[in-house]
């Protein structure tokens, strides 16, 4: 268990989010961010008692903004609210998705100008320390609704709640920890469905697992680069540095360190005049990549900074207000996913090529397919067919999703973000780049089998050595696909890149 992250008034960033979501670190609110919640939330209390109609508060919701309600009807709108918005269908979330989005919900809140019910913001927090996880289906949001209206669910009681590997229902839960259902008050319906918490969470597990696909990149690349007798010119200082973006700098640096002692490589200097791309412009593909990654993680910590209800709670000089505007709409996460949907497809893309010039004899001097029994056996040719599968799966996910529109609440919601629709799509392009990066592992550990070299460089003998404590040099004796689940699993492991911690900081 990670230590706690406390929202204070010191902003909290991505990676707070996914401490909380992945590695159970505690989440605690701050004295300071109860006040702010108490106070913007005795100002709807004020509204909801006046006759002046303010949206969402005292109001129906959407197209039915000109309905004003009376007092006693608001607790049946926040309920009424959640039940015909959780519409959401298909496969649920993740464990680790859903706490994101609690997470960033809690934090959203945490600005003081939701006017939330305290009680749900540490009900919220209660849930999340104690791991009760809602069940959440994924699809069905064009930017937020759906997903936080099943979290909603179960504040109240109702629902459903993720319990090994299955569901239950969120009443026989809380009263197996002795959790009271709470009743919604004013504005507490919308405010749990409003905003851009869904997306925001969703947004930065896809950042957790970017940051490792970009070291892994490396990793695998020097091993191929090695493999196929790469010419290390195209990574000299004096090359690379003349190409100015820091992500660039960044890669060509790791792959020098993971390179630079080789005596095979050394011995294979001059041997060809130029590498196909795949190999020689790693640091300026690779790099670019990295830059996305890091735009995109400024949007996200933005977005964790901002207050994204509808309406908003506005303090001024003593006075507060309501603001009805569209803070909620969520294009900046929706671009930063997108883009980085794009990055996520080109290290997938440079990866795939790098195995098929592995196992392709005409683009390379090691034996066919990488097996010396080439005929009776096909060795690893077929890996590379499935690795040019999944990347041609990843340049239809790498289609934007913020550029899609439709109508929704009559003419009132007439542009959307698909804010949840792009981190979801960029969530499974990095699923299959890390499939595709273990296929080029595997096949970069047994080309380096396959050669009788003088030494190999330090980094990428240890990469090797650590691929053969996964799976053992190939001789078609067992179905091929293990060793890819196998590869695979390691990869994903969170603690799988920490011998590499001298080559990829």
């Amino acid at each position: 268990m990670d230590q706690q992250v406390v929202i204070g008034d010191i902003p909290l960033s991505w990676r707070d989010v996914v401490n909380v979501a992945r590695h159970a670190a505690p989440l605690v609110l701050s004295r300071a961010c109860r006040e702010r919640v108490q106070q913007a939330r005795d100002v709807v209390e004020q509204v909801a008692a006046s006759t002046v109609p303010h949206y969402g508060i005292n109001t129906g919701l959407g197209a039915l903004c000109h309905v004003v309600l009376e007092r006693e009807a608001l607790s049946s709108l926040s309920k009424h609210t959640l039940m015909s918005h959780a519409c959401g269908v298909g496969a649920p979330l993740r464990e680790d998705q859903v706490r994101a989005i609690m997470c960033c919900a809690v934090i959203n809140y945490s600005h003081g100008h939701s006017g939330i019910s305290p009680a749900l913001v540490e009900r919220l927090v209660q849930l999340l320390n104690a791991n009760i996880v809602p069940w959440v289906p994924s699809r069905g949001s064009v930017g937020y609704l759906t997903h936080m209206a099943h979290i909603g669910l179960v504040l109240i009681g109702e629902g459903e709640v993720l319990v090994e590997g299955g569901r239950m229902a969120a009443s026989e839960v809380l009263r197996q920890h002795a959790i009271t259902p709470l009743e919604l008050g004013p504005k507490d319906g919308l405010s749990l469905v409003n905003g851009t918490p869904a997306m925001t969470g969703l947004a930065c597990l896809v950042l957790d697992d970017a940051a490792r696909v970009a070291d892994w990149a490396e990793v695998a690349g020097a091993m191929s680069f090695e493999a196929l007798r790469g010419q290390r010119d195209a990574l000299d200082p004096a090359v690379t540095g003349l190409k100015r973006h820091p992500g660039v700098q960044h890669s060509a640096g790791i792959l020098r360190r993971l390179l630079t002692d080789s005596p095979w490589l050394e011995q294979c200097q001059g041997d060809h005049l130029q590498d196909a791309l795949s190999l020689r412009s790693m640091p300026q593909v690779h790099g670019a990549c990295r830059d996305q990654w890091e735009h995109a993680t400024r949007q996200i910590d933005l977005e964790l900074q901002s207050a994204t209800d509808n309406p908003l709670v506005i303090a001024e000089d003593g006075h507060y207000r309501i603001v009805s505007q569209a803070n909620p709409h969520g294009a900046s996460v929706a671009m930063a996913c997108d883009v980085l949907a794009m990055a996520v497809a080109e290290w997938g893309s440079m990866s795939e090529r790098r195995s098929y010039r592995l196992v392709t004899p005409q683009a390379n001097d090691l034996p066919a397919f990488l097996t010396r029994e080439g005929g009776i056996k096909s060795g690893m040719m077929i890996a590379q067919y499935t690795a040019a599968s999944l990347a041609a799966d990843n340049k239809r996910l790498a289609q934007p999703a913020v550029v899609d529109n439709f109508l929704t609440s009559g003419l009132q919601e007439d542009h959307l973000s698909f804010g949840e629709s792009a981190a979801l799509k960029l969530d499974q392009a990095l699923e299959n780049t890390y499939q595709i990066l273990a296929i080029e592992m595997l096949l970069a550990a047994q080309a380096l089998d396959l050669i009788e070299a003088p030494g190999f460089a330090s980094g990428t003998e240890l990469a090797r050595r650590l691929i053969r404590e996964q799976v053992a040099y190939y001789m078609e004796e067992h179905p091929l696909h293990r060793d890819i689940e196998n590869l695979h699993a390691w990869l994903r492991h969170p603690h799988s890149l920490s011998p590499f911690a001298g080559y990829v900081g």
